[in-house]
């Protein structure tokens, strides 16, 4: 089996990108965090499926959950660490086993915490939140993820990202009546309809909103479009996905019935409009004094949210929960993905900060 390095964190960051662990393929890899955290006396590790859960049990009167999803998209060309200078090239240097080296390093050093944490290593993130290992996690041994305040190692360039945005998909399907191109005006053109549709989209004037501090930029897109019976038939049906990112300052139903109101104009009797995918979003918390030190004492950057993160996962939950990481969040996923040694020793250190001292 693989052994991680010890005591160089842009090492053992380019180690972990040359484990390939494409999302349902993280087996290899959870392997051998378990065996390298077993080694830890001062842990307890468990283990469920391909989540792994370690945690110390010193009887402080407060835990940090650290959390990272092990799984990355598939690679571009981009399969295997590449190390140039101080830049690591590779799928997941940034998005996010940047953030996991940070977490396996303070896990393995740091036996005395002044606060008792939890790291979370959870598998199936970059998928649909059905498969997502939280879930799993939670359904076998929720009592695993219980803690005072959360941090996720998603990247952020070093910054604080507060919360973060909801997202949800509506399906709407416009209806029509079928006839002969040859005689439309037998019909109905239900693709013809699209037209309102999507001008109402283009139009959309999103919201600004600035919670707790943070100003969160909300956006409606329309992702799909489908219609078409035939090429001599007018079509009598025609369907489009809209995606909503909306601010924490509203709940998942009052921003579905918004997104309904905007396109209200459009919509008639006959035709649907059907939720077809939301996650909730989450509050920034960022008034929880051990997120509050690690902002203070390093001088953090404190900005909103605005793609949706598992933090949300934590905040449904009552836990106060935002994203740090040392990765780029605007090349995640891209070809050209990479992970900068300064990123990862500066967003360690702000951690092992928060761990030895605490609030």
């Amino acid at each position: 089996m693989v052994s991680l390095p010890h005591d160089d964190l842009f090492a053992l960051a380019a180690a972990l990108v040359d484990i390939p662990s494409v999302s349902f393929e993280e087996e290899a890899l959870v392997d051998i965090l378990e065996a390298e955290l077993h080694a830890c006396s001062h842990l307890s590790v468990e283990r469920i499926g391909d989540n792994l859960v370690a945690r110390t049990e010193l009887g402080r009167p407060r835990r940090l959950v650290l959390g990272g999803h092990t799984d990355t998209v598939p690679p571009n060309g981009n399969g295997f660490a590449r190390i140039d200078g101080d830049t690591l090239w590779g799928v997941g240097s940034t998005d996010m086993k940047g953030g996991l080296a940070a977490m396996i390093e303070l896990a393995r050093t740091v036996s005395e915490p002044a606060v008792d944490v939890t790291y979370v290593f959870y598998a199936r993130e970059e998928v649909a939140v059905t498969h997502n290992g939280l879930r799993q996690i939670e359904a076998e041994r929720p009592d695993l993820l219980a803690g005072d305040v959360a941090l996720l190692g998603e990247p952020t360039l070093g910054a604080v990202e507060a919360g973060c945005q909801g997202t949800l998909r509506v399906k709407v399907t416009l209806v029509g009546e079928r006839a002969h191109t040859a005689r439309p005006w037998m019909g109905r053109n239900a693709i013809h309809r699209l037209g309102a549709l999507l001008a109402l989209v283009e139009g959309y004037h999103e919201r600004h909103p600035v919670v707790e501090g943070c100003e969160y930029r909300e956006a409606l897109q329309v992702v799909d479009v489908s219609g078409g019976v035939a090429g001599n038939v007018v079509p009598d049906e025609a369907t489009v996905v809209v995606n909503h990112r909306f601010a924490p300052d509203r709940t998942s139903d009052e921003a579905v019935a918004h997104v309904r109101s905007v396109l209200a104009p459009v919509l008639e009797d006959d035709d649907t409009f059907e939720v077809v995918d939301c996650s909730p979003p989450a509050r920034p918390g960022i008034g929880d004094p051990l997120i509050g030190a690690l902002i203070e004492r390093n001088g953090l950057e404190v900005r909103a949210k605005l793609g949706w993160t598992d933090v949300a996962f934590f905040a449904e939950r009552g836990v106060p929960a935002s994203n740090f990481g040392p990765g780029d969040p605007t090349i995640a996923h891209t070809a050209g993905e990479r992970l900068e040694r300064h990123w990862l020793i500066d967003t360690h250190a702000a951690l092992h900060d928060l761990l030895v001292n605490g609030a």
